[in-house]
Formats: structure tokens, sequence, C-alpha cells
């Protein structure tokens, strides 16, 4: 079947088309990008504004017409933290469907980290062992560990690399006292989870999945997205730290210079770093390996499971992972 999911995240509004089977490889047909920037459109009260609802709402029916004109089966669409911190999502999502015909869920945060989870095991397989798996987003910050398809540990924080350099930095480049606050704040948050990380046990293979992860890989030396998908590619965290270092004291212009950059995310580029080298220490994480897969995929996989209705509904051992049912067929479209 030909399946279209829609991620409308905090910075990037991301439709991909894959043909797809239950236990087959999704094979990516079309994938479009509008970067919308979601969070950006918050209000001091919370709300998501007029124009940020008015944007959205335009993306998603562009998303919904490409979708139909490649003929997909089903289209799944969700938001993750930008509409789930909006205190008004409630009513943009109302508006949405009405006007699109497209019901977005809103993940939270912790079944982003089994989604993401659950594609990093299948890209992996079972002989990687436990597994924790770490995702840098524009607005939260996903962790999760297990050693089998659900997570024993799933956790989401709000550091977000877009989030933070909001609320964070004023000064392009930061200054050494902005770095100081939120290398402070991330500590603090991180020192309330890694107890249960531990107690989980240590993890055979550690993985960073997100754009955030593969820039910094690049900047590290990793080889570039062109040698595709399967070829391997690590981040060490001595030399994720000294990058950390680099890239905090450079301004947003000469981050968009560097190889493996794009210009929209340069300027989240420091607080990334700062994120990724604090999660990497508080979990005593080496050397993380990079996952091509994430969020997406595993929404993917999770909606072929249950395609015969023959995945595992049983939550009583593991956290619930959530469940996204198809969005209302092209051919009936939501009117109220």
């Amino acid at each position: 079947m030909r399946l279209g999911v829609l991620d409308v995240g905090s910075n990037t509004v991301h439709l991909l088309v894959v043909d797809a089977h239950r236990g087959g490889h999704p094979t990516p047909m079309t994938s479009e990008k509008d970067p919308l920037r979601l969070a950006e459109h918050l209000e001091g009260d919370g709300s998501l504004s007029r124009g940020g609802a008015d944007a959205l709402v335009r993306v998603v029916e562009q998303a919904r017409e490409a979708a139909e004109k490649a003929d997909c089966d089903d289209l799944l669409a969700f938001a993750t933290s930008a509409l789930r911190d909006a205190t008004n999502s409630a009513a943009v999502l109302a508006r949405v469907r009405a006007e699109t015909g497209v019901a977005l869920e809103v993940l939270p945060g912790e079944d982003e980290a089994r989604y993401t989870f659950l594609a990093v095991r299948r890209w992996f397989g079972w002989s990687a062992g436990r597994l924790t798996v770490l995702d840098i987003g524009g607005g939260s910050l996903e962790l999760a560990s297990g050693l089998d398809e659900h997570p024993s540990t799933a956790v989401s924080l709000p550091l977000g690399a877009g989030r933070l350099t909001r609320d964070f930095f004023e000064a392009d480049p930061p200054t050494r006292a902005e770095i100081a606050v939120l290398r402070e704040k991330i500590d603090a948050d991180l020192a309330g989870v890694a107890t249960r990380f531990f107690d989980a046990g240590t993890p055979d293979v550690a993985v960073g999945t997100s754009k955030t992860f593969r820039s910094l890989a690049r900047l590290t030396g990793a080889v570039p997205y062109s040698a595709g998908p399967r070829a391997r590619r690590e981040l060490t965290y001595v030399a994720l730290r000294q990058l950390a270092s680099f890239v905090s004291r450079m301004s947003s212009e000469d981050i968009a210079e560097l190889e493996g950059v794009s210009p929209g995310r340069s300027r989240q580029l420091a607080a990334g770093a700062l994120v990724a080298e604090a999660a990497m220490r508080a979990l005593k994480i080496d050397t993380l390996q990079l996952c091509p897969w994430a969020l997406r995929e595993g929404v993917i996989l999770r909606r072929l499971d249950t395609l015969d209705g023959s995945a595992q509904t049983d939550r009583s051992a593991h956290d619930s992972p959530g469940t996204l049912g198809p969005l209302t067929p092209f051919g009936a479209r939501c009117t109220g």
C-alpha cells in the first residue's frame, strides 16, 4: 500500500510518501518539506497565533493535495511539541480538520520516544541487544531504552534545539553567560531522568537520530548523506565536546557556511550541540551510532503492524505505545 505520513514539527512540516507492506521495507517515493517554524508562531500566552494557524492550514491542505495526487491509500498526520505546547491546540486542530479534512493527532512526548525507538530497533535488529535512543527535535528531546520493540523506559524533555535557542540565547553568537545558564538548565533536567536509564541496564548500542545529530556527526567527520542511508556513521563524545565548544562561539551566519548544516537550522546548532553533549555525558555514552530512521518511520511501521489486527495490543507490561489510526479517506473529506 502507499502511505503518506505528515509530520507537523516545531521547525518543519514534512510529508513522506512510501510504498510499504507488513513485514517489508518502506520504500520512500516522495518527500516534501515546508519550513513553517510553527514554534515561532507561539504567543506570549502560549497560544498559536492567528497567522501561525493560517499558515498551518495552508501547509496541511497542500500536503493533503500532494498525498492525494500521489495516490496514497492512507494519510497518517501527527503533530509534535509545538502544537502539544500550544494552549489553543484543540481549537487549532478543529480548524485544520474543518478546513482541510485532515485530523492531526498530537503525539504525547513519550509516544514520540516509543515510535522512534521502534524505528531504530527495526533498523538495527535484535542483534543490537539493549538499545538506548536519543532524538533531539526542535521542541523536545526524546530518550528511550529497552531490549524489545517497545522501550522499557521512554522520556520526553523540553530540551529541543529550537526551544532552547529562543528561550536562552539573545546574542548571536551566544554569550558565555547565556551558555553557562543553558548548560545548568540542561544538566538539571537530565539529572532527574538519568537514574531511570541506569536502572534499566547498560545499552549494548546507543543510537542518535534526527537532523541535529546528523549535522553534528557530519561536522565531526561522518560521511555525507550522499553516501547513502546504510553507510556507517557515528558521533563520539570526545569529538562532540570539542565541536560544541567551537560552534557555541560562532555566529549563525558562520555556522550556516559549514558543510552539513542547513541555513534554516544554523541558529539552533549550538543549543543542539550542548543538549547532545549533556545527554551523552549524563547517560555515560561514549559513542552514538546514527540511524536514518526515526519518528516518521516508526509511525509507518506501527501502522503496518496493525493492518491485519495482529499487532501486540496488550500493554500491561509496557507503557502505552500509542495508536495512530488512519485519517479520513480522501474520498470522504471531513467538513466539520
